[in-house]
């Protein structure tokens, strides 16, 4: 519980001390928003920046700072160090940054801020690797959803149909319709749902490992335990990079780039932009560091046969030495591990309320996508988005590649865990470019471009050893030292780069 406690308050203390450093760093003033400026009814409107807040949580957040970190908590307390560390030296100021040079630049979206600094051939791959990634965070925020709720009443499909219809209602709509609307009730009941597990964890105190705890020699009286599919899961997926995929939304995410737009266009002042971008990624990485310790407790110390029905236990017990038979990770997916816990330890009304606020989270990710996605195709295409007829256009075909995606992994048992593999290797690569996007914009400005490069510099890393190392990718025709060695010369040649570019740019802003 001391790594908890020290957890929660590093990233509070990172808000006010760090946030203030990286505001003062970016300057702020009072110059007209693009909500002022340009507001059309539609996509430029101006909302209160509670509000607005409560939004770009929900926009972010997902499911992501939850299974992201149900799954992460596999790799024991190390979850607890990567989520502080890339909460607030990494997520915050890509969030930060993001949303700021968006607002300084009319609104503009990701691969248009990407084109202004990094160039027109980057904008075209930030483009297509934009609405890809969104495309997928609309497709597993749909399933997600339906998986829980398909447990209480209706089926998954009925579920997937409802959210897919709400999905282009909200696309569709002007944004204070119906996110304007009903996103603060959704963020209360994803807020309570954290607050009450976290207090549910002071409450009954229950065993979880220390940031210095040795998990490696863990041990267990009943044989079962001791085989939960650790060893195996590691060899497949070593805690570097894969740590630093999995749990993406809790610590940095490229996908909260393509969000911070949304909420750039709806902003009174610039000055808010601190609390709005650099506080809803500290939220989440509030709720991340709760889920990593449930799931550690869930896990590692025996906390699922408290929640879990004694049935599903002997099922799942019984069914353990097949040859075929699942590991615990397998068989309590994230969004088990979601139902149980909040149902077993808060009751049926707090654990409704807290199922509540997990689906709500997706859900508010998943609309946002697509209409993100909608925005970038349209300013590609220079397609005004007044008229409805004209987000049809879009809309329509974009829809159907989405239902063509949700098809291909509906009846996969493993499909959702293969779209978030693969969906926490694009989201990441799209925070590398954003990143070195926030440091050429530093650079040019003569401001401390370190806070940006240094996380650029690790992310473009995290990301080219993944595909070198994990099975998931090419790791199992690469030997694994191999991958490790590319891994650190991506590290060199990032750097030199950088050197490269910064000392010819030097050069030319003196003439």
């Amino acid at each position: 519980m001391l790594s908890l406690t020290i957890a929660l308050l590093a990233l509070i203390v990172g808000y006010f001390l760090y946030g203030k450093f990286v505001e003062h760093v970016f300057q702020p003033d009072d110059r007209p928003t693009p909500a002022v400026s340009m507001a059309d009814g539609v996509d430029y409107i101006v909302m209160p920046t509670w509000k607005v807040f409560m939004i770009q949580f929900l926009n972010i957040a997902g499911t992501g700072p939850i299974f992201g970190a149900i799954m992460g908590a596999w790799y024991g307390p190390a979850a607890y160090l990567w989520i502080i560390f890339g909460c607030i030296f990494a997520g915050a100021v890509h969030d930060y940054f993001s949303g700021m040079l968006s607002v300084r630049h009319g609104g503009a979206n990701l691969p248009e801020l990407v084109g202004i600094y990094l160039g027109d051939g980057t904008r075209k791959v930030m483009l297509f690797f934009s609405v890809i990634l969104l495309m997928m965070v609309g497709v597993v925020f749909v399933l997600s959803p339906a998986l829980i709720l398909g447990d209480f009443c209706l089926s998954k499909t009925a579920w997937i149909i409802i959210i897919f219809v709400y999905y282009v209602l909200a696309t569709m709509l002007p944004i204070d319709k119906i996110i304007g609307k009903i996103y603060p009730v959704f963020a209360f009941a994803l807020l309570f749902m954290a607050v009450a597990l976290l207090a549910c964890l002071f409450f009954k105190m229950p065993q979880l490992p220390e940031v210095w705890t040795d998990l490696s020699n863990y041990t267990s009286s009943h044989e079962s335990e001791k085989l939960l599919g650790t060893i195996a899961y590691f060899k497949r997926n070593p805690l570097f990079p894969c740590l630093f995929l999995t749990i993406a939304c809790g610590a940095i995410s490229g996908f909260h780039g393509t969000q911070s737009p949304l909420m750039a266009r709806c902003m009174k002042s610039e000055k808010s932009g601190r609390q709005v971008f650099y506080g809803s990624m500290i939220t989440e990485g509030i709720v991340a560091i709760t889920w990593a310790s449930v799931s550690m407790y869930f896990f590692y110390y025996g906390g699922w046969r408290s929640v879990v029905d004694p049935n599903i236990v002997n099922t799942f017990l019984s069914q353990f030495d097949k040859p075929d038979g699942q590991t615990l990770v397998q068989f309590f997916s994230a969004p088990k591990v979601v139902e149980y816990v909040c149902v077993g330890w808060l009751d049926i009304f707090g654990g409704i309320l807290a199922v509540f606020g997990v689906v709500a989270a997706p859900i508010t990710s998943g609309d946002t996508a697509f209409r993100s996605a909608r925005l970038i195709i349209a300013a590609a295409l220079g397609l005004s988005q007044k008229s409805i007829r004209k987000r049809l256009y879009i809309a329509i075909p974009m829809f159907l590649v989405a239902i063509l995606m949700l098809i291909w992994q509906i009846d996969d048992p493993n499909g959702f865990n293969t779209i978030w593999n693969w969906f926490g290797w694009s989201n990441q690569s799209l925070a590398v470019f954003t990143l070195w996007t926030i440091t050429v914009y530093l650079v040019r400005k003569g401001k401390p471009y370190w806070v940006s490069l240094l996380p650029a510099v690790f992310m473009t890393t995290v990301c080219f050893t993944f595909l070198l190392v994990s099975e998931q990718a090419f790791g199992s025709w690469i030997p694994r030292h191999y991958g490790y060695a590319f891994g650190l010369a991506s590290i060199i040649v990032s750097i030199v780069w950088f050197a490269v570019w910064f000392r010819k740019n030097r050069t030319a802003s003196r003439h």
